[in-house]
């Protein structure tokens, strides 16, 4: 079969895209002139690259011409506070928004989406945790990447009414072998070289990457049209998370916790001292706050419709301690 990818270079869409060229499929990539594509290096000549963005109709429906489905995987993620927020909308919501339109005119027999846990909400206590009924609400905590991703699943149901078949998926925090420095390769980075000098107070689920592609082809062959799915794999305590990786790298946790008012302050002096000096801070506040915050969230849908079956996280630490040695 034939499939059209956005985001296939980056962190899960490079995963998916090796699973389909794998799998014996035609794959295309959308590619941007600046993107690399290392993490394809091993399959690069069973891809066809479309050269183009989001924006470009002519590249979108070169890739859509003849194909069974569209994988959207592409998308802005930031937590810089509102000086990302322009970024974020234009690539996650007019971005979607532009690629479901070309969709809808090529007749695309199939569309899914790549949302994220994080456009369903926050928790606001450990008992509240989160499932696919749960609606949007300005918990104080959320970010413009949430929101964004929020406003993009709109569009998607906009498209179904319109009669697209397109189906959701929303996964958790995403780990597994990675570019170095990008996603969360950067956090188990900081934990091998023992720069982590304490945990974050709060919780969140975590997922292997390579649950989240086989969840997103289950999702493809069974799931609903206009239904999401949360691609969610355990709810861990950032404590727990760090030392499970802590532990499979052989290197020492962080001992201590931060307090969220002294993460928060520490982020505040952060972000001024980027401003002023124009280079990325550390940590922003809108990450402190998410790092400070608890957040569970339900799979239970995804298991019983799709099959879903996500590996324990020891499993995937010591996927991800392979990789670096």
């Amino acid at each position: 079969m034939i499939y059209f990818v956005t985001g296939g270079t980056g962190f899960l869409g490079s995963h998916l895209v090796r699973r389909l060229v794998g799998d014996g499929h035609e794959v295309r990539v959308l590619r941007r002139n600046s993107s690399r594509t290392d993490l394809l290096s091993n399959v690069t000549d069973r891809v066809t690259y479309i050269a183009g963005d989001l924006f470009d109709g002519l590249a979108l429906r070169s890739g859509m011409e003849g194909a069974h489905a569209v994988f959207h995987a592409a998308a802005s993620v930031a937590f810089d506070g509102k000086r990302s927020h322009r970024t974020l909308y234009r690539t996650n919501v007019e971005g979607t928004r532009h690629v479901l339109n070309v969709a809808l005119e090529m007749g695309t027999p199939r569309f899914v989406h790549v949302s994220s846990i994080s456009a369903l909400g926050r928790s606001l206590t450990p008992e509240d945790c989160r499932d696919e009924e749960s609606s949007w609400s300005d918990s104080g905590i959320f970010t413009g990447y949430a929101h964004s991703k929020y406003l993009a699943e709109l569009e998607v149901h906009r498209a179904v009414a319109e009669g697209l078949s397109a189906v959701m998926v929303n996964p958790s925090l995403i780990m597994g072998p990675g570019r170095s420095g990008e996603n969360t390769t950067q956090l188990v980075e900081q934990i091998h070289r023992c720069r982590l000098p304490f945990y974050p107070p709060g919780s969140t689920n975590v997922v292997d990457v390579e649950d989240v592609v086989s969840g997103t082809l289950a999702a493809l062959a069974r799931g609903a049209i206009g239904e999401r799915y949360i691609l969610g794999g355990h709810n861990l305590t950032w404590k727990d998370l760090i030392e499970t990786l802590a532990r499979a790298l052989g290197v020492q946790p962080p001992r201590r916790s931060i307090p969220p008012r002294l993460l928060l302050a520490v982020a505040t002096v952060s972000e001024t001292i980027g401003w002023l000096l124009r280079f990325r801070p550390m940590i922003t506040r809108e990450s402190a706050r998410i790092s400070t915050s608890t957040s569970c969230f339900d799979n239970t849908k995804a298991r019983t419709k799709l099959g879903f079956a996500p590996r324990p996280f020891d499993e995937t630490a010591w996927r991800i301690a392979d990789a670096l040695s």
